[in-house]
């Protein structure tokens, strides 16, 4: 058994994208991911967190140069300290056929790069990028696909990372509601239309949903209300203007107006509710590959209407405004388009809920969510003897 380095060999960089497709193979619930975002992830010239880190992956080779095992590591310097007690990277990507000796390889080898770095820490399976996409180990849900973005793993792995010496640092939720009316209401307290009809009908307050003619304006909103409602919080930079502009111009050709909701005061921007149509319903009869064929497929399966999922990426509500039903006011919005006849999507899942958030997991529940899957973010300490702080709660 070797560990050999990706790099930039193209046989090796097939082998990490092909090793998941055979480990996988017979499992029904498995999306395979885009290969594209992917390598997006390696590839210096598109994701900036090069531009203050490193990033490697390796593959675990059998005697006979079979691939059983994947791995990789990482880190950015800006991020290294941001609300940890010691420097700490990252390890993602873990992939490896049911031997704990192969996955302990992979996890020393990421171990000793990052040490040698000057890291005291890993988290893992994380993402070298951002916490919406690869971050953290499924532990409960096999029996569901997952959503875009999020990792679907073995359940053989949860016992490899505790044996190792992987703690818990937060445990993140994807909740579960039901779009139908017929299905929703019961699930509500009285007291929540209440106030939510309370706020929606009290002068001053509007909601309404995106248009993408005007999209510009409603990325400098999301930015204003981002950098209030969640800049603050570990782990989380400010967004500058021409970030907002790139992320709604990034989900322009997906998004669905009526899916993504915004809530004002006076004008004045104070609350987003941000979902998406769940791409892996379409991604799924790709096999991975956004070629001519995967695009076609991708566009008859968008103008058929075939996805009747939704997933919620993001929910925020600004601090002044917190805790005075705007939550249930944006949702009750909403409801008014949802809960129309033959309306396209019946199942919407909240994602990637830490439980580091308690506010949002009472949004969740107050909408009527139940958990539905659930990932574990680890960290290992490389010393021992240190004292182990989960995430504070925020």
């Amino acid at each position: 058994m070797e560990i050999v380095e990706v790099g930039n060999d193209a046989y090796l960089r097939s082998e990490f994208l092909q090793l998941p497709v055979r480990i996988y193979r017979n499992n029904p619930y498995w999306i395979r991911p885009l290969d594209k975002d992917i390598e997006e992830v390696f590839d210096e010239k598109k994701n900036k967190l090069f531009s203050d880190g490193e990033c490697i992956r390796w593959l675990a080779l059998d005697g006979t140069g079979q691939t059983i095992g994947r791995i990789a590591a990482f880190y950015n310097q800006k991020l290294a300290e941001k609300g940890n007690d010691q420097p700490t990277g990252g390890m993602g990507f873990f992939e490896c056929v049911n031997n704990q000796d192969v996955a302990f390889l992979l996890f020393n080898t990421c171990r000793d790069w990052l040490e040698a770095r000057g890291m005291e820490a890993m988290d893992g399976p994380i993402n070298f990028g951002d916490r919406d996409r690869h971050w953290g180990l499924l532990i409960d849900g096999y029996e569901k696909e997952p959503t875009y973005g999020m990792g679907y793993h073995m359940p053989y792995y949860r016992p490899y990372f505790d044996a190792y010496g992987f703690q818990t640092y937060f445990e993140q939720y994807t909740y579960y509601l039901p779009m139908e009316e017929k299905r929703v209401r019961p699930l509500l307290h009285p007291a929540v239309f209440a106030r939510a009809e309370k706020i929606f009908n009290t002068p001053g307050y509007e909601f309404t949903h995106v248009k993408k003619e005007t999209l510009d304006k409603f990325a400098e909103d999301f930015r204003t209300i981002y950098n209030k409602a969640w800049a603050s919080h570990l782990g989380v930079a400010d967004m500058t203007s021409d970030k907002a502009k790139a992320l709604m111009n990034r989900m322009k050709p997906i998004l669905d107006e009526e899916l993504m909701w915004f809530g004002y005061y006076e004008g004045q921007p104070v609350a987003f509710f941000i979902m998406l149509p769940e791409l892996n319903q379409i991604f799924k009869y790709v096999n991975g590959k956004l070629d001519w064929i995967g695009k076609l497929k991708f566009l008859y399966h968008k103008l058929m209407k075939t996805n009747n999922k939704a997933f919620g990426v993001i929910f925020g509500v600004t601090p002044e405004f917190q805790k005075k039903g705007i939550e249930s006011a944006i949702a009750l919005a909403y409801s008014k388009i949802a809960w129309a006849t033959n309306y396209q999507y019946k199942h919407l899942e909240l994602n990637w809920i830490g439980d580091f958030n308690p506010k949002m997991m009472n949004f969740a529940k107050m909408l009527g969510g139940v958990p539905h899957k659930t990932h574990i973010t680890y960290r290992y300490l490389f010393d021992r003897t240190k004292e182990f702080k989960r995430h504070p709660i925020i």
